[in-house]
């Protein structure tokens, strides 16, 4: 039964992942990074982790996936604003990665799998969270930091986005308060009657272009 469903849940993992990149709508590309976000937890609770299994989905599913849908419809992601040279460089080098990950999973799945040895077994007195905080904050407290830092970078970087995307400030003057348009004539009609001035009864004003009987 687990091995059925890690292969389940490795599949979902892949096919979610690779629809992650490929898709084009940058909304539904979350949506299915929320889906490979779950299906990671269920591989963690099959290998006895689920502290990590359970901030997988409430940390990355729940709260960082929700600021990621913040951060693309807050830069109103439509077209790609890099023209010429720039798009041709990005694609050249993303498909030069893909290619490099594709040929060390190939020479990865080329060699030989065996099972390697068990870990020591935990202290029963220990329970996961205890077990994973001392590691964390012990042997793997400088990568912990770094990936802090990574995150300040990158929170950073999308406000700075965001503001390069912004338009400028409408600068052109605001109409007199004094003045309203009426319809399709476009007629500037003065609300204010000023001394000596008569009002022109509503039959006679006619369209543009008309001359009034």
């Amino acid at each position: 039964m687990v091995p059925a469903l890690f292969v389940g849940f490795s599949a979902l993992l892949l096919v979610s992942a690779l629809l992650v990149v490929l898709h084009r709508n940058p909304v539904t590309s979350a949506l299915f990074l929320v889906v490979a976000f779950c299906a990671l937890a269920g591989i963690y609770i099959l290998m006895h982790a689920e502290f990590i299994g359970m901030v997988q989905i409430i940390v990355y599913a729940g709260a960082i996936m929700v600021l990621f849908l913040f951060v693309i419809m807050y830069l109103n992601l439509g077209a790609d604003p890099e023209r010429g040279a720039a798009i041709v460089m990005r694609r050249l080098v993303g498909w030069l990665a893909g290619a490099i990950v594709v040929a060390q999973a190939v020479l990865l799945l080329a060699g030989r799998w065996a099972i390697g040895p068990a870990g020591p077994p935990l202290d029963p007195s220990v329970g996961n969270t205890q077990a994973l905080g001392v590691l964390l904050y012990s042997k793997f407290l400088f990568p912990f930091e770094i990936t802090s830092l990574v995150l300040l970078v990158a929170m950073v970087g999308a406000i700075v986005i965001s503001k390069g995307r912004g338009g400028k400030p409408n600068s052109s003057p605001d109409p007199s308060p004094e003045a309203t348009f009426m319809g399709a004539g476009d007629a500037r009609v003065s609300p204010m009657l000023r001394p000596g001035d008569s009002i022109t009864p509503a039959a006679s004003i006619a369209p543009a272009g008309e001359e009034s009987p």
